[in-house]
């Protein structure tokens, strides 16, 4: 029987990759502002369909107000959807951080558990959520596959699936556990200053001689000179046209000198 071959392009070794991203994005972090385990809890479920700048303009408000997960749980559902409204999906949101901080208060005695199965029986909270809270929180290796890392995961080779989850087991099976948390902080900074989704800066990425991607955006062609203007070719040619009546009217066919 004949072996099925992957149609995921080959990838450059994954510390090469690490080392590159390393010196284009020195200053990689996690976007989003927090202090606890619980207060990144609260963004991330905020940060569906919002931008992370967003979401920290309203938690910084929003921390004051609430400091633990019965403030959430407690508050009226119409005064959270006004806190939260700046964010979008304003109703969806505020009644998923009640329920989810109603579960933290009942069954967790309040506090946000760092075992990922645990998180996942929370509302509002998925895999991508509970990795990134792990990973950010706990200091426990996981991969939080966001849009950024989804998309240079494909366009590097290091996966050739869309399902987040199936992106993580490859990146799982690649990235040293060590590395984890750092490597999604690297692609998600490279994801927004360099390859962006619609017009990635391939002429200029550090990783342009690594990744495989096969439409990559092309250099900028260079400038083509200026033409002369056709002001100055009238000159031109009247200037010559003066010079030759002058050589005509010489005497004894001698052209005259300035």
């Amino acid at each position: 029987m004949a072996v099925r071959k992957s149609r995921r392009p080959a990838a450059a070794p994954i510390e090469k990759i690490i080392a590159a991203l390393e010196r284009a994005h020195p200053d990689a972090k996690l976007a989003l502002d927090f202090s606890s385990p619980l207060e990144l809890l609260v963004a991330l479920i905020l940060a569906a369909q919002c931008t992370d700048a967003k979401v920290n303009e309203v938690t910084a408000g929003l921390f004051e107000r609430f400091r633990s997960a019965r403030d959430f749980a407690e508050v009226p559902q119409a005064e959270l959807e006004e806190w939260v409204r700046p964010t979008g999906f304003y109703r969806q949101k505020a009644k998923a951080l009640r329920a989810c901080c109603q579960q933290l208060v009942e069954r967790f005695g309040g506090e946000v558990p760092r075992d990922r199965d645990a998180l996942l029986t929370l509302s509002g909270v998925g895999r991508k959520t509970a990795n990134i809270l792990l990973g950010n929180a706990f200091g426990v290796p996981a991969i939080g596959v966001d849009t950024h890392v989804g998309r240079l995961a494909q366009r590097l080779g290091l996966s050739s699936q869309a399902d987040p989850d199936k992106i993580e087991a490859d990146l799982t099976a690649v990235v040293p556990a060590s590395d984890q948390i750092r490597f999604c902080h690297l692609l998600q900074y490279h994801g927004r200053r360099v390859c962006t989704a619609r017009h990635p800066a391939c002429p200029s990425c550090v990783l342009l001689l690594l990744c495989p991607y096969p439409d990559k955006t092309p250099p900028t062609p260079a400038e083509t000179p200026p033409q002369r203007s056709r002001w100055v070719n009238r000159q031109s040619s009247g200037s010559a046209s003066q010079g030759r009546q002058k050589a005509r009217k010489s005497p004894h066919g001698i052209p005259k000198r300035s």
